[in-house]
């Protein structure tokens, strides 16, 4: 019935999309098993990409030519740049989708990649022949083979839906859950857990009374996510809204604890430490008397509303009854309550580098059953898992990110090394050289490995490679040109920053804090005729030289420091290296060096409990 493909999808969430769109934009023929083609690329949780660390994420998928940043540009009813009032390493940026039309903009782009097909059907077995894959078994009784599969099952792996004292099967509210998948593994070796995620009520914003909220509109000045000239900046945007829990809101709540799965035992996985359900809050946290509430609209034309920061797996009538004592929730009709989800994940340790697994070859894991949490996380995944598999078939190098290249190698490199036990969530504080890892600079980072993958567009380097000329000139102008005191001051004593008494370069100027490029070349006509002449002023070419001249010993200390990794990282490990006969190991060392059996001394670094003196032991008997 089908042919062989060169690679099999299971899941049809961001993972799996992002998976697909790679392989098959390189040459791979792609078949993506989804269960439903209704629920492509679905935002099962809140209708948002980016945020915190996770923003830095979608601009590098962009970078690449992944697909997440342009679809969530095409889709955004809010931009907002967070965290400006802190450094550049911390700028983050996040959007607010409209849910429908995200996933729709995501299979109208899959279903216009040439090497794409599809197959709504059930994936219950994998067909493996010497530890090697050959394919797939459906529900359906159809054996489908290719070359590789990835696997992004998301929450569907044995996946069991809590609510109250209720407890159903499935994979997301109305739909079925995956089984099969996971007895297969687990009888091959493979070690699995359970973890848990949730989700909030929806509500009817028409029974909102938003007057009674703080609004939260967009940057008045909306960026975007991608890099490329495909999409433009909002020239309209939604507002969301925050509200408060109260003390008699949480002595609702509690009301229900007894009821609770997640007290009562039902819930044995670990849930996620950083997006607590809000029971969890209240247990954790008992001394707040409010928890914040983020009332976040679904898209533009429906009234649907995601209750951010209420996630739930208490009885309904209990979410019910809190939610009407939170203001402007007074009124609320809830069209559909919270609820957590169990499911199985695989201990990312048992995979190499690549996302291949280390025990069947061909066979690549990408998103939550790796044990992360969030879009964006499970997005880049597929992408390295998709690219890697079609250089593997067509015999090409393996493309590996590093920890000092990209969030996306950080990802990885924590998931293989460290493992996890609870959900992983990406953050800037996991990134050692985060200074260099900016969202503004995403492009310049990794435009270049996408083009030379076959992902980025010619029109993509090209501008890449502007960009860059523009912004060394502008900071060469910035060096080389001094500016009168006497024009400077003014500005100076404006901005609270001491006066000088002499003429000074314009970077020395810039280097201070609260003073900006475009401040300080009003001062002089000369220089505002150069500038302009070099970039027109183009917004990127401003930020990244000010952030190049404002940061430069601080970028420097790093990309030191960073090198020296690199540096560790060139220092290969034998792959059939005995550490059980390397006697100055401790027992604990030679355990953890062979579970996760190291790629190179960098990686054997960084993992959990290795100290400095046994990487001195590898080296010495690696001859360094």
């Amino acid at each position: 019935m089908h042919q062989k493909y060169d690679l099999i999808v299971i899941g049809g969430g961001h993972a799996g999309c992002e998976a697909a769109a790679a392989a098959a934009n390189l040459g791979s023929s792609v078949l993506l098993i989804t269960m439903n083609m209704e629920t492509i690329a679905q935002m099962s949780c809140n209708p948002a990409m980016g945020g915190i660390a996770k923003g830095q994420i979608v601009r590098e998928i962009d970078a690449l030519g992944g697909y997440s940043g342009i679809i969530t540009d095409k889709t955004a009813i809010q931009f907002k740049l967070l965290n400006k009032s802190k450094g550049p390493a911390m700028w983050s940026p996040r959007a607010q989708s409209d849910r429908k039309r995200f996933a729709e903009e995501w299979r109208m782009a899959l279903e216009n990649t040439p090497n794409v097909d599809f197959w709504q059907d059930t994936v219950t077995d994998l067909i493996i022949k010497n530890n090697k894959i050959e394919g797939v078994m459906t529900g359906l009784g159809i054996s489908i083979y290719s070359h590789s599969v990835v696997v992004t099952a998301g929450t569907f792996l044995n996946g069991k839906i809590h609510l109250g004292e209720k407890q159903f099967g499935g994979g997301r509210a109305g739909e079925k859950a995956s089984t099969g998948i996971t007895e297969r593994l687990v009888s091959l070796g493979f070690e699995s857990g359970r973890m848990k995620t949730g989700t909030p009520p929806r509500v009817d914003g028409r029974s909102l009374n938003f007057a009674k909220m703080e609004e939260q509109p967009g940057d008045l000045n909306p960026g975007k996510f991608s890099f490329s000239t495909e999409t433009s900046p909002l020239k309209k945007q939604r507002s969301c809204h925050i509200t408060y829990t109260n003390p008699a809101v949480h002595d609702v709540l509690r009301t229900g604890f007894e009821k609770s799965p997640l007290f009562n035992g039902r819930i044995i996985g670990s849930g996620p430490r950083y997006c607590p359900s809000i029971e969890d809050k209240l247990d954790r946290f008992a001394e707040r008397n409010r928890h914040q509430i983020f009332v976040e609209p679904e898209g533009w034309s429906t009234c649907e509303i995601y209750v951010n920061g209420f996630s739930s797996s208490l009885p309904e009538d209990v979410q019910f009854n809190a939610m009407r004592l939170i203001p402007g929730f007074e009124n609320v009709k809830m069209f559909r309550p919270g609820y957590a989800i169990e499911y199985d994940y695989f201990q990312p340790t048992q995979l190499n580098y690549t996302l291949e697994t280390k025990l069947v070859e061909n066979l690549y894991f990408a998103g939550q059953i790796n044990g992360t949490t969030g879009y964006e996380e499970a997005a880049c995944q597929g992408l390295m898992a998709g690219i890697n598999s079609h250089n593997k078939k067509y015999e090409k190098e393996p493309f590996v990110l590093s920890r000092a290249e990209s969030y996306i190698g950080v990802l990885i490199d924590d998931l293989i090394t460290k493992g996890t036990d609870e959900p992983y969530r990406m953050f800037t504080s996991r990134a050692e050289y985060r200074l260099l890892l900016r969202q503004d600079n995403a492009d310049i980072r990794l435009t270049e490995k996408g083009y030379k993958l076959g992902l980025a567009s010619q029109k993509r380097m090209d501008r890449i490679e502007e960009k860059i000329n523009e912004t060394n000139s502008l900071m060469k102008l910035l060096r080389e040109t001094s500016v009168d005191h006497n024009l400077i001051n003014p500005i100076l004593e404006r901005k609270k920053s001491s006066p000088i008494s002499q003429k000074m370069k314009f970077d020395k100027i810039i280097s201070r804090p609260n003073i900006s490029v475009k401040e300080v070349i009003t001062t002089s006509d000369t220089i505002t005729d150069k500038v302009n002449s070099l970039s027109g002023l183009k917004e990127e070419v401003v930020e990244q030289a000010e952030v190049q001249i404002k940061y430069e010993g601080y970028i420097a200390k790093e990309q030191n420091v960073a090198e020296k990794l690199i540096r560790l990282e060139g220092t290969k490990i034998p792959s059939d290296l005995n550490y059980s006969k390397l006697s100055s190991l401790s027992t604990e060392s030679k355990e953890k060096l062979s579970n996760v059996s190291p790629k190179t001394i960098g990686q054997a670094s960084r993992i959990s409990g290795i100290k400095p003196s046994d990487i001195n032991i590898l080296l010495i008997y690696l001859g360094r």
